[in-house]
């Protein structure tokens, strides 16, 4: 896949939920690998704030980022958005501190966003699959949250707020292209009691009773009903059968499960990489959702900076030989890739492959300037890859071994005559159905030559 952007500026208008400010946000497209970001073009400087979970400040009524002296609140509804439609790249100019709050959901942001078009940019998409289980939980709040490896994205949110009204709650996606139809237009919430607290701190003065869904979870007296039409300007306010305030229909049965899994997506997106997996939420929130996000980035980090590169004991007999690694794989010279395998585990495999001048390939691929094809590497770290699924079936000559898809193949360092190539493969995910999806390294010494994720199937001949 590659990386995407919009195709032309597009500008939105309103008011901030809890500064009651007039905003005017505009999108930007932006290049390759730009990512996100907000600019405040209202202060001296026109700082830039990454959108990144590293520079939330503030989580209290939703999600406050900040840097170089400048701020932007309320950032979930954008975010989820922009994460929604795949937009890797964009500029967001916005003269205020919070973004504009609009009917409490992400739809106005998916329509304008829509309106200006998406475009497809020359760098790659990358993505970061969680390669274990990535748990995270509050015990006061009763918050449960995890990540499961999985080559897609999926979530499941579950809301249980002891309320009559709302009762427990669940809502799931099983990809982002459902956002636009099933999450995007599902609006933010509260409960009639924390009305009077949030508007006697100062918050809520851009709320009214069209942007956000009011539970009301008890007995409200008519003196009461008035109070409230006068803080939010309206003659009158009345109370459905079912506790919702003014009248307001949901749009969904489950509309504030749904869109706490809005907020949800928004948070995660802060991680600044789009992940795969599988997330299942029990009672999220902004803080919950931004400590997850940083647990999952700082394995991101960890796995960017700490690429296990193992040693080659050439002294040391091996687990797999040439012949019977010939003996197993469907390969014969001159297309066999793999010399040895050194290592072998329950979900890795450490092969060799010793390049020399006599390779057949050598002869027409830069003569001159003898450098082995990325593509062989790419077939040499695959071959490696069929040995250990094929050393954990019974019979493994009754099988062969085909690419489903290679991704995020990155070369970076030329391979010589003279090299000693060293491959570490491991599972991304468990085996299924004979499919195996594996991080895939290639190390000359101390060095990453080359790197990609690659998908292969076994079938029996």
């Amino acid at each position: 896949m590659k990386q995407t952007t919009i195709k032309k500026s597009v500008s939105i208008s309103g008011v901030g939920l809890h500064t009651g400010q007039e905003v005017m946000m505009t999108f930007n497209p932006a290049p390759d690998n730009h990512g996100i970001k907000f600019q405040r073009i209202d202060l001296p400087g026109k700082p830039i704030i990454d959108a990144d979970v590293d520079n939330v400040t503030d989580v209290s009524r939703g999600t406050t980022i900040e840097q170089n002296g400048g701020k932007v609140a309320t950032v979930e509804h954008v975010m989820a958005s922009l994460a929604g439609l795949e937009i890797d790249n964009c500029l967001i100019h916005i003269n205020a501190d919070e973004t504009p709050i609009m009917d409490g959901s992400a739809r106005y942001f998916i329509k304008v966003l829509k309106d200006s078009g998406i475009q497809h940019l020359e760098a790659e998409r990358e993505y970061f699959t969680i390669p274990q289980n990535v748990y995270y939980h509050e015990n006061d709040r009763q918050v449960e949250m995890i990540a499961m490896p999985l080559d897609d994205y999926r979530l499941t949110v579950m809301v249980d707020y002891n309320s009559t009204v709302l009762g427990s709650q669940h809502a799931s996606i099983t990809s982002l292209k459902e956002f636009e139809s099933e999450i995007a237009s599902c609006r933010t919430f509260c409960f009639l009691h924390e009305l009077e607290m949030l508007y006697n701190n100062n918050l809520i003065r851009g709320g009214d009773l069209n942007n956000a869904i009011v539970i009301v979870d008890r007995v409200i007296e008519d003196d009461e009903l008035d109070h409230l039409a006068k803080m939010f300007n309206k003659p009158k306010v009345e109370v459905k059968k079912e506790g919702i305030l003014n009248n307001v229909d949901l749009r969904f049965h489950n509309e504030p499960a749904r869109h706490k899994l809005l907020d949800l997506i928004g948070d995660l997106a802060l991680i600044g990489v789009p992940i795969k997996a599988q997330i299942m939420a029990a009672r999220p929130g902004h803080a919950a959702n931004v400590a997850f996000g940083k647990k999952i980035k700082a394995l991101i980090k960890k796995a960017r900076n700490n690429v296990h590169v193992p040693k080659y004991d050439p002294n040391k007999e091996p687990v797999f030989n040439t012949q019977q690694i010939s003996d197993m794989l469907p390969h014969k010279y001159p297309f066999l890739l793999v010399d040895k395998v050194i290592q072998m585990g329950a979900s890795h495999v450490v092969a060799i492959k010793n390049v020399t001048i006599n390779e057949p390939f050598f002869q027409g691929h830069f003569p001159g300037n003898p450098v082995m094809p990325g593509v062989l590497i790419i077939e040499a770290m695959a071959q490696a890859g069929g040995v250990l699924i094929l050393s954990q079936v019974e019979d493994p000559m009754s099988y062969n071994t085909y690419f489903m898809k290679i991704d995020n193949a990155k070369f970076k360092e030329k391979v010589l005559p003279g090299d000693t190539l060293i491959f570490r493969l491991d599972l991304i995910s468990p085996i299924r159905r004979g499919v195996c999806v594996m991080k895939a390294n290639a190390f000359v010494g101390d060095k990453l030559v080359c790197e990609a994720e690659l998908m292969a199937q076994i079938a029996k001949k």
